[in-house]
């Protein structure tokens, strides 16, 4: 039976395994040092959960689960994948209001969209989240912005931007030019800007009904470029209106550069929408300069979206980085070395009178913290098991012999030079670990 992966879907062997755990540990650490607390959610949501929250272009990408028996038969759903995991946070927040506030948690898990697969977008990925639940302040904004750029930097990505706006002054762009009540459908147009251009965006925009006169208007309100200097111009333009979003981003940049984020790769971009219709507030969006894998990271405020569980207005912003999309960006720069495995050391077995002795010293290494293997096949030739350990990507290999066995000795070889000492078992784990 031929057998074949789902679109969209991919296996990690542990070459692969071994550097993705590598970058999802280093985004946890800087996670976890901006206070940030662990959260879990069910793959599974409600179906009632998941909709209605994402707006038509994102409506059509969750995945539902048919009913069990006749309901199942008839097509009919009551359980989804989850699409992203802000909403399933939302979620938990209304279902624990005990949880004290603000609330900060991060989420590492992955997510389903049932979109058509390309270059660096799969239907199933790993999303990294962070979100500050119950706070107004501009200050969780920025957190989220300076987070990002912690993680990133930490990763070893010097050339990227992080791009902000404001879905007041987005709103207020929309009421310019006269489509306020069509908001949603100019800003998902508008969204797609760096995808097919100022001309996909107005063929767009005409089939859907706006005027001519209306688009020109469009064009010409955002005719004041990006960067910060933009922001005023901006203003000008839109006079009053807008004018909370303006000094909210203002504060943001303020406060996001007083946290540590570099001043010169956060900047105002008046094109940036965030299809996702529960943004209320302040977006961000974040582009490797290098690459052409489209932004690795996207969020914004969405200060609505809890109290459609909860009945109750609650403030909260997050913010999500891409797994996948870093990766490919990391592999292709070589800014991942590629590991067979973890294990550092393998101990050879010599003969069966020996493997007593061998699992003695694999036991060993592993009490002093050294991931080991001992060689699990029958004992054979020496070289072919220390070609072995290089395979595995070992840097040792332990030998123990009849005559060290009786010494209480091992041979320790260096695999990277082909070195080898005799030692003692004790001095051996004290070489590997560097002790």
């Amino acid at each position: 039976m031929a057998v074949h992966l789902a679109k969209g879907t991919r296996d990690f062997l542990p070459a692969q395994m071994n550097n993705r755990l590598k970058v999802i540990d280093t985004v946890r650490g800087v996670f976890q040092r901006f206070g940030f607390e662990p959260l879990e959610t069910p793959a599974v949501e409600r179906i009632e959960t998941l909709t209605g929250k994402y707006g038509d272009e994102g409506e059509h990408l969750i995945f539902r689960i048919l009913k069990r028996g006749e309901g199942g038969k008839r097509g009919e759903t009551d359980m989804g994948l989850r699409y992203d995991l802000t909403v399933p946070l939302a979620r938990v927040v209304a279902m624990n209001q005990a949880l004290p506030m603000p609330f900060k948690r991060y989420q590492i898990q992955p997510v389903w969209r049932a979109e058509r697969p390309q270059r660096g977008r799969f239907r199933e990925f790993y999303q990294c989240d962070v979100d500050t639940v119950g706070c107004e302040s501009m200050v969780a904004d920025a957190e989220c912005v300076a987070v990002v750029d912690a993680a990133l930097s930490e990763l070893g990505f010097k050339d990227f931007t992080v791009r902000v706006n404001h879905r007041q002054i987005l709103r207020a762009i929309t009421e310019a030019i006269g489509e306020g009540e069509r908001e949603t459908m100019v800003l998902v147009a508008v969204d797609k800007l760096d995808k097919i251009g100022e001309a996909g965006v107005t063929k767009e925009l005409l089939a859907k009904g706006v005027s001519q006169e209306s688009v020109d208007q469009l064009w010409d309100i955002l005719s004041v470029g990006d960067g910060w200097q933009a922001l005023d111009a901006l203003a000008e333009k839109l006079g009053e209106a807008g004018q909370v979003g303006i000094s909210e981003l203002r504060e943001l940049r303020s406060f996001a550069e007083s946290m540590g984020a570099n001043p010169a790769r956060v900047t105002f971009d008046p094109t940036l929408a965030r299809g996702l219709s529960y943004y209320t507030g302040p977006v961000f969006e974040t582009v490797i300069n290098e690459g052409n894998v489209g932004s690795v990271s996207g969020g914004g405020r969405y200060d609505g979206l809890v109290g459609m569980f909860s009945g109750r207005q609650v403030p909260a912003v997050g913010v999500s980085l891409g797994l996948e999309r870093i990766i490919v960006v990391m592999e292709e720069a070589g800014m991942l070395v590629s590991s067979a495995s973890n294990t550092e050391v393998l101990v050879t077995v010599f003969s069966e009178e020996t493997r007593g002795a061998s699992l003695e010293a694999v036991g060993a290494l592993r009490a002093a913290g050294v991931p080991a293997q001992v060689y699990l096949l029958k004992p054979g030739k020496l070289g072919k098991q220390f070609k072995h350990a290089t395979k595995l990507g070992c840097r040792w290999a332990v030998t123990i012999g009849p005559d060290e066995a009786a010494e209480g000795k091992v041979q320790l070889k260096d695999l990277s030079d082909r070195s080898q000492e005799t030692l003692s078992l004790a001095e051996a784990v004290a070489r590997v670990t560097g002790g």
